[in-house]
């Protein structure tokens, strides 16, 4: 079977990579199941003080695979709805990981990259990542990993992101505060192992509570997050088989526009 993420651990550090460089490390069933699972035994296990996602390649994460894309497209509201269900828990797993967590965004990100990427607790981008939420383009929306990207951005911001669907650069990432810093070409480790050095400082208890409290502080609790993926799984899963997503995501498979783009 072919490895879709790679883990390497160095000190209290474990590093997480998305490594499907040859397609922009997209999402597909695997990949969540699997990324899921690491999360949780990285969690678990008292030797890990730290977790880093990041990307294979050139590209942090592309979002949706195609060939996913194409196999959902064909299922039913009720398969679309469990697999929409395993990508929220993945979002959620780690959203409230006790662990601190941090995005070394080395390349672009759409749709779900950019999900991964809110539900972190520190971000760095290299500067020449472009981010995107372009559900709307397909007639869908970005259900799973609104509650994430709204907290990370706030819903005004969020608002016109989700409608427009526009790409936006790293720097606009770093104003809208999605990534907390951006670096120039060629320093991002520099800029990176900087904030991890000083983020292994904290005891490990008071980072757990620290972070929870934030959240809670927030309003985000996992007993609230799981309720709301519920419905946000719903609401892409009637999307999907709907007309309009039907037609969506045949247009974007077929690499023309859909019928309702009158220009």
């Amino acid at each position: 079977m072919t490895e879709v993420i790679k883990i390497e651990r160095s000190g209290a550090t474990a590093r997480v990579a998305l490594a499907r460089p040859g397609v922009h490390n997209a999402f597909d069933d695997a990949l969540i199941a699997e990324l899921t699972d690491a999360l949780r035994g990285l969690d678990a296990d008292p030797a890990v003080r730290a977790v880093v996602l990041t990307g294979e390649g050139s590209t942090f994460s592309a979002g949706a695979d195609l060939g996913w894309m194409r196999r959902m497209a064909q299922a039913s509201e009720e398969e679309n709805l469990q697999d929409s269900l395993h990508l929220a828990r993945l979002m959620r797993t780690l959203n409230f990981l006790s662990k601190p967590t941090l995005a070394r965004v080395n390349g672009s990100a759409y749709g779900g990259g950019v999900g991964l990427i809110a539900c972190c607790d520190y971000a760095v981008a290299t500067e020449a990542a472009k981010f995107s939420l372009s559900e709307v383009k397909l007639g869908l929306v970005p259900a799973v990993i609104s509650p994430y990207v709204v907290q990370a951005i706030g819903p005004r911001h969020a608002r016109r992101l989700f409608t427009g669907a526009e790409v936006f650069d790293a720097r606009e990432a770093l104003a809208i505060g999605l990534v907390h810093e951006v670096a120039p070409e060629g320093q991002l480790d520099e800029h990176f192992d900087r904030t991890l050095h000083f983020w292994l400082k904290g005891g490990p208890v008071a980072q757990r509570e620290a972070k929870q409290l934030a959240l809670r502080m927030a309003g985000m609790t996992p007993e609230a997050a799981e309720r709301i993926d519920a419905q946000n799984a719903a609401l892409i899963a009637r999307l999907r088989v709907s007309p309009e997503g039907q037609e969506g995501l045949t247009a974007f498979l077929e690499k023309r526009r859909p019928g309702w783009v009158a220009c």
